[in-house]
């Protein structure tokens, strides 16, 4: 299964299971440098400013966000 697949299926699970999965992800990568770290988040946000020139996906206002994310918490 390559990424793309992989990134589809997770957008596609519950909001709940996704905060999971984003939770194990980023506990996975504790095993890196701060260095590597760093460069790994350079290249993500990297990868969303292409999707965002290419119009593949469309920004979320912070406040948004902070709702979404509140009533997932309730």
């Amino acid at each position: 299964m390559d990424l793309e697949t992989v990134e589809f299926e997770a957008l596609s699970l519950p909001p709940e299971d996704r905060a999971n999965l984003a939770q194990k992800l980023l506990l996975s990568l504790d095993s890196l440098s701060e260095e590597e770290l760093g460069q790994e988040w350079l290249i993500e946000a990297d990868r969303r400013a292409r999707e965002l020139d290419r119009g593949d996906v469309q920004p979320v206002p912070a406040e948004e966000v902070r709702r979404r994310a509140r009533a997932l918490l309730r």
